[in-house]
């Protein structure tokens, strides 16, 4: 058999894990001949690829990144012909993936790759998915790899800010990655002793924060930590750590400080956690093509791996539901998520 790896949208930590697990699988056990398409969909269309030799795949597994590169090419994002859309781009796969004679694509990638995974799937192309993100919301998986890592990068800025924020009797507001999911904002604040936790999912309310706050000053604890999420609602063009973090001075008058991670979030070596998940991933793909079990998606259920619908996980997004138990347990513990007056 012969399949195309890719891999598409933002980068994260296990990519190249992921591709060195469906690629030694693919050539140990079962004898594939295995190529790389440069910078996601792009690299289809343009029938930009190298065959992949098992060589290659040596001293990958640690290294952040990705082999093959990536990019935010979407193929059936179509011109417009007056009213009749134009699509020209899936043709192009359709064809570059003929003539290669490829058995199936494997498409690395989140929510926005699956879903073009999923109209290749219904274009008649062998198409199986890999979740990854930092964001951890791709649906039908209860965790993609790139999450644990960014967890981690982010945990330990926001440790290294307690320091600073007690030493100037400050509050810092540190803003994370998240544009739809709390996620990484929720589990980074849990882990960091985050105060108050700001995600898309809760909405919150200015009275409540500035209460909570004024609450904790009263109470002679003299710093605090806001961790928030890219996402969350905002009025202006302001980032959401830049609103948040004037509403707070404008209200209060307590000395504030503003910190976005950024990309630094998405950057580096992979955590152990994040190479073992990403092999595995890649891994089971490869056992899915020897299955002939196209237009799935690989998935992490509890300890288990199994596969869903690229047509369900390509529609929907995992989001966090706000009566979960890591929320009980954080309002438990005295936090807040700037919802309760």
């Amino acid at each position: 058999m012969k399949i195309g790896i890719l891999t598409a949208g933002g980068d994260c930590p296990g990519l190249n894990a992921a591709i060195r697990g469906v690629g030694k699988t693919a050539m140990v056990e079962f004898g594939m001949r295995v190529y790389g398409f440069a910078s996601g969909f792009s690299g289809l269309i343009d029938n930009d690829y190298i065959e992949l030799t098992e060589g290659q795949f040596s001293g990958m597994l640690t290294e952040g990144g990705t082999l093959l590169g990536t990019s935010r090419e979407k193929p059936f994002k179509h011109k417009k012909n007056g009213a009749k859309p134009v699509y020209t781009k899936p043709d192009k796969i359709k064809e570059n993936y003929k003539n290669l004679e490829l058995d199936a694509l494997v498409c690395i990638g989140g929510n926005g790759t699956q879903k073009t995974a999923n109209l290749l799937a219904q274009e008649g192309l062998n198409v199986i998915g890999i979740p990854k993100t930092i964001d951890n919301d791709v649906w039908g998986t209860d965790m993609t790899f790139g999450f644990d890592s960014a967890l981690q990068i982010a945990t330990d800025a926001i440790d290294r800010l307690h320091s600073t924020a007690n030493s100037h009797k400050r509050t810092m507001v540190i803003e994370l990655m998240g544009h739809h999911a709390g996620w990484l904002a929720l589990n980074a604040g849990l882990a960091s002793g985050g105060d108050l936790i700001l995600i898309p999912e809760i909405p919150y309310q200015k009275e409540a924060i500035i209460r909570y706050l004024k609450k904790r000053h009263a109470m002679k604890k003299p710093y605090s930590i806001v961790v928030i999420a890219e996402g969350i609602r905002k009025e202006g063009k302001r980032s959401a750590a830049a609103y948040i973090g004037d509403l707070i001075k404008n209200e209060t008058g307590f000395e504030t400080r503003e910190t976005i991670l950024g990309y630094i979030q998405r950057g580096g070596t992979p955590s152990p956690t994040d190479r073992i998940l990403a092999t595995r991933f890649g891994a089971y793909a490869a056992e899915m093509i020897a299955r002939r079990e196209f237009g799935k998606m690989v998935a992490l259920k509890g300890s288990c791996l199994t596969s869903i619908s690229l047509e369900e996980a390509g529609t929907r997004t995992r989001v966090v539901d706000p009566d979960q138990p890591l929320i009980r347990m954080a309002r438990y513990m005295g936090a807040s998520f700037g919802d309760e007056l």
